[in-house]
């Protein structure tokens, strides 16, 4: 969300990059234009700061499809740049089209999510009932089909959200489709565990804790958000229940992954602190020879509770459903929230809990 991790976010047919100035406290806007339709989800390449990939909405044959494509935005425009102009005095930008991502043959495209490391070659798009596994090659010119697998079952079976895994060395992939959540190998493009019923209405979105590779955070239409170990997926590890609406948005911070965010339709962002189900549930673990010899003789301290799980702050400046909530990548302490009525709300973590964790 500073210089070179701007909020990027779709609006329409317009896609806008925000570059927040922490120290002066000022938001500039650079506009985007998407003139091929309205975007209905983004996502941002982790290996390149120019390129994205939209879905978007496209009439076909008395019908409206949702497409993908991947762009890269116009250099002056890259993070990182320090030449973007303010939005006082920029025209609005084109995109150039790198390559679709689009096989009609699968139906529409539900979200595109890029491999977290690598070179960002490779993508997952989920069109209808189908995931599909690209490689992108030339610079991102050009799609090709690497692998693909179907959801099998009764029904119309479709696809609404997804999440690559940042570990197993990026080969397995999350996915939900009504209220089922579904673990997928991009090796084999075979199913590795599947939870059904996960939520009691539709799961909305997932994400991955960053720092336990085995735990997985979803959200959904019961109002609930839930922590799973994809190791055991009869019952969850811990389910929250803050929300009185349907949760949107769920993200684990990237740093302190006790720190989570969730936004939901009942116009509310939670900061919660999970801190239970953290890769230090105990705080900071010190080692005993860092003890001094007066602080091994007061073995009170050393059996003190362990922190507990609670909702750090709710925040509430939108006036309508939060759809997406994301931590800035260039500060673990800053996190951006976005509603239906296209406002931008950029916020802090406390400050005493940000000393609490780091000291």
């Amino acid at each position: 969300m500073e210089d070179d991790a701007p909020v990027i976010y779709g609006l329409e047919f317009q896609i806008h990059i925000i570059d927040f100035d922490d120290e002066n406290n000022i938001i500039n806007k650079n506009v985007l234009l998407h003139q091929v339709g309205e975007i209905w989800h983004i996502s941002a390449s982790p290996a390149d700061k120019g390129v994205l990939a939209t879905c978007y909405n496209k009439p076909s044959d008395s019908k409206v499809l949702t497409c993908a494509a991947v762009w890269r935005m116009p250099k002056e425009l890259e993070p990182g740049s320090h030449e973007s102009p303010d939005d006082s005095s920029s025209p609005a930008h084109t995109l150039e089209l790198l390559c679709h991502l689009d096989d009609t043959a699968h139906g529409s495209v539900a979200c595109v999510a890029w491999e977290p490391t690598g070179d960002g070659r490779r993508v997952i798009s989920l069109a209808d009932s189908h995931i599909l596994l690209w490689d992108l090659q030339e610079s991102s010119s050009q799609a090709v089909l690497a692998g693909s697998a179907s959801l099998e079952g009764k029904g119309q079976l479709k696809f609404t959200s997804g999440r690559w895994s940042p570990h197993h060395t990026c080969t397995q992939v999350a996915t939900a489709n009504d209220t089922t959540i579904r673990g997928w190998d991009t090796r084999s493009m075979s199913q590795i565990y599947c939870i059904e019923n996960a939520h009691g209405q539709l799961v909305r979105d997932l994400d991955f804790n960053p720092n336990k590779q085995y735990y997985l955070a979803s959200c959904g239409d019961d109002c609930k958000v839930k922590f799973w170990d994809t190791r055991n997926v009869t019952e969850p590890v811990k389910t929250l229940e803050e929300h009185s609406h349907w949760v949107w948005s769920v993200r684990y911070n990237h740093s302190h992954d006790q720190l989570v965010l969730t936004g939901s339709s009942d116009s509310r962002v939670i900061l919660s602190n999970m801190v239970s189900i953290s890769s230090e549930p105990f705080g900071h673990l010190v080692d005993d020879d860092d003890l001094s010899d007066q602080e091994e003789r007061r073995p009170e301290e050393k059996s003190q509770e362990p922190p507990q799980d609670s909702v750090i702050a709710t925040y509430e400046e939108h006036e309508d459903s939060v759809y997406a909530v994301d931590w800035s990548s260039a500060d673990p302490w800053l996190f951006a929230s976005l509603s239906y009525d296209g406002r931008l709300v950029i916020n802090r973590v406390p400050r005493a809990l940000k000393y609490h964790i780091l000291l």
